[in-house]
This record gives structure tokens, C-alpha cells and sequence, in this order.
């Protein structure tokens, strides 16, 4: 009760302010540390980098082609909902850079094997797809990846250099 209480107050807070603040883009993050969260909330597209319970910098970004609702499956093109870790880096990734995200938690494993179902995962935040003929803005106005969270290439070394393994991620409806 008190994690659920927890990520409540820190989903407020994010929303207050972003509404506080609507510039999804503000100045380089190379300038402001590490950060200790990055939230989430896929019904406006937006990732926040956050430290001390206040945002560093927000991105755009691009989901799955259905990011409705909470990932279930594997292909259900959905980006999971929850509390999760950003666990591990890959440098050499198929979409230039990815940071992994620990999906299926313990709670997506135990509903995925209730319902008899494969929980998917490889889940990434990652940068822009190599085989698009979409300029990297273009791109960021469609939900194009199978459930991943994506930003640009530029994004991806800003995010980068300020998000350390092991970096507690929520993901918001």
C-alpha cells in the first residue's frame, strides 16, 4: 500500500508539473546530473527525467501501436504499466541505442501464467529506427514500435548520459 501511495504522489507531482511547465523540450540534459526516475505517462506521449521529485527535462515519445492499456502479451504491440528498473544498457542496439526495462515484473509474470499466456519482453527505451524513411520528427508523431518506448537519436544520448542501471522507471496509463 505504501509503494502504491508512493508512486501515486510521484505520478501527481509529474503531472502538476508538466502541466506547470508544457516545454517537452528544454535545454541539453548534459549540463544537469544523474537523475533517480523517469515517469512514464503514455495518454500524452511523454517521458520525464526527474531528480529529487522534480523534472530535469521531458522527451515525446513513440509507444507501441496500441499503447492503450497494460501489456499482457507478447505482440500485442502495448508499452507495459507499472514500476519497473531500467536494469541494463545496450550500446549496440537494432535502434541505435536502448536502455532495457525489467518487464515482466513477479505481478506480469504470475497474471501472464493465470491466463496461459507468454508476458513478451525486451522491452526498451530506445532511439529512432534505422529503416525509416520518416525524418526523426516525422517519426515521433506515430506509435511505431512493438511496445517499446522511443525517442529520437539525439534524445537517446541525452538520456544516455544522465540515466544510470538500476534507475527506477514508472510507467502511467
Amino acid at each position: 500500500m505504501r509503494a502504491t501511495l508512493l508512486s501515486t504522489l510521484t505520478y501527481l507531482t509529474v503531472t502538476i508539473a508538466a502541466l506547470a511547465s508544457p516545454t517537452l523540450h528544454a535545454s541539453g540534459a548534459s549540463g544537469m546530473g544523474k537523475v533517480d526516475l523517469v515517469v512514464i505517462t503514455k495518454s500524452e506521449s511523454r517521458m520525464a527525467l526527474l531528480r529529487d521529485g522534480k523534472i530535469l527535462k521531458q522527451y515525446h515519445i513513440a509507444m507501441g501501436d496500441l499503447p492503450a492499456g497494460h501489456k499482457l502479451k507478447e505482440g500485442d504491440q502495448r508499452t507495459p504499466q507499472g514500476r519497473y528498473t531500467l536494469d541494463y544498457k545496450k550500446s549496440d542496439s537494432a535502434y541505435y541505442k536502448s536502455i532495457h526495462i525489467s518487464y515482466p515484473n513477479e505481478e506480469d509474470k504470475l497474471r501472464a501464467k493465470a491466463l496461459g499466456i507468454r508476458p513478451g519482453g525486451m522491452i526498451m527505451i530506445h532511439g529512432q529506427n534505422p529503416k525509416s524513411s520518416l525524418s526523426p520528427q516525422q517519426a515521433q508523431q506515430y506509435n511505431w514500435t512493438d511496445g517499446c518506448i522511443a525517442i529520437t537519436n539525439a534524445e537517446m544520448d541525452e538520456v544516455w548520459k544522465v540515466v544510470d542501471e538500476g534507475t527506477p522507471i514508472e510507467i502511467w496509463p
